[in-house]
């Protein structure tokens, strides 16, 4: 720990991302699509003119704003775009619940909500899930600073749909509500339209999942103008070109293909409930999910040494080292075939 460190440094725990492992494994455990983005996304990274990339990129990103208004029925100015949900999530704690209230949040839910708190001097209240493993809407209040959570959750995949969320909506009104859609194409009901009525929601989404461009870094939030501002505020503060031109056309290339992203989200919500099948038929307890990942555990084998033995054979799943999940491996769904060696190494594991 060095001595030139910040005091808030030195008291951070940060947020431990998925392995990215060198050698060659079948990879299920950071939730990446195992399909490859839309034809037109290659397209424009085998033609983009290098000569435009001397140039800054637009520092409003209009036309990724214009595309992603089409696609999610709002208006441009109802949008905000950054690298990745990460950024967007954070340039949002900074803009909205740096407050004197705390921040509400689910016991389990995506972990880097808590790093960022810490990062920023953000209090949290957190409440337990429903016995049921379920986000508890009830239990968020009007007496806080926020209220933030993935839906559906991670890791646990269960979602809420659109009126649960505007019940929500109806109780808590003086405080921004950010509901994280990360993993809502795969199942889930999006709370894009509740904006036009609730002024303190903010959306946030990516184009990691459901898109496949983990790799290139675009994440977006929607939400009334009067958020947009805020965000775009705190982000003029920090960085004023946060999406390059290639990313930006990446993007537009990405949305415009509505034929690929469908055929690719259904062929994973088609393998999530077989493995979820083929896992409950060898003993497993799998929670039910709206996401591209399960998150199991087995009443008779130890999650710990099911992970490391799916490793040693070639098989790389997300096994988190906390009381509330250590009996569980949370697992990213995969092709076909990768699901099917997923299968055939439990069977062994589990005799």
């Amino acid at each position: 720990m060095s001595k030139f460190w910040s005091p808030v440094v030195r008291e951070l725990t940060p947020y431990v991302p998925g392995e990215q492992p060198r050698e060659r494994l079948i990879k299920l455990n950071t939730n990446e699509n195992p399909y490859p983005p839309a034809p037109g996304v290659e397209t424009v990274l085998r033609d983009f003119p290098a000569d435009h990339l001397r140039l800054y990129p637009d520092p409003e990103s209009r036309a990724l704003r214009e595309a992603l208004a089409r696609e999610l029925g709002v208006t441009m100015q109802e949008v905000f775009v950054g690298n990745g949900s990460d950024e967007v999530l954070a340039l949002a704690f900074q803009a909205f619940f740096c407050q004197e209230r705390p921040l509400a949040m689910p016991a389990i839910t995506y972990s880097f909500y808590p790093v960022y708190c810490k990062l920023y001097g953000v209090e949290r209240r957190t409440h337990v899930l429903t016995d049921q493993w379920q986000v508890d809407l009830d239990a968020f209040g009007p007496d806080c600073g926020g209220v933030v959570f993935a839906n559906p959750n991670a890791p646990t995949g269960h979602g809420h749909g659109r009126e649960a969320i505007a019940g929500l909506l109806e109780r808590v009104t003086e405080s921004v509500v950010l509901v994280d859609e990360a993993y809502v194409d795969f199942g889930g009901e999006s709370a894009v339209p509740l904006v036009a009525r609730y002024p303190n929601l903010l959306v946030t989404g990516t184009f990691s999942k459901s898109r496949s461009l983990a790799g290139l870094r675009l994440g977006y939030a929607v939400g009334s103008r009067e958020l947009i501002e805020g965000l775009e505020r705190v982000k003029n503060s920090f960085n004023s070109y946060p999406i390059d031109s290639l990313a930006s056309a990446a993007g537009v290339a990405a949305l415009e293909d509505r034929e690929h992203f469908d055929a690719c989200r259904e062929k994973v919500i088609t393998t999530r409930e077989r493995t979820r099948r083929r896992l409950a038929d060898l003993g497993f307890e799998v929670l039910p999910s709206q996401t591209n990942f399960v998150l199991t555990r087995h009443p008779e084998f130890d999650a710990a040494q099911l992970f490391v033995g799916l490793r040693e054979r070639g098989i790389l799943v997300r096994h988190f080292n906390t009381e509330a999940l250590r009996d569980f491996l949370r697992i990213t769904i995969g092709t076909e075939d990768e699901m099917d060696s997923l299968i055939e190494t439990l069977e062994t594991l589990c005799r």
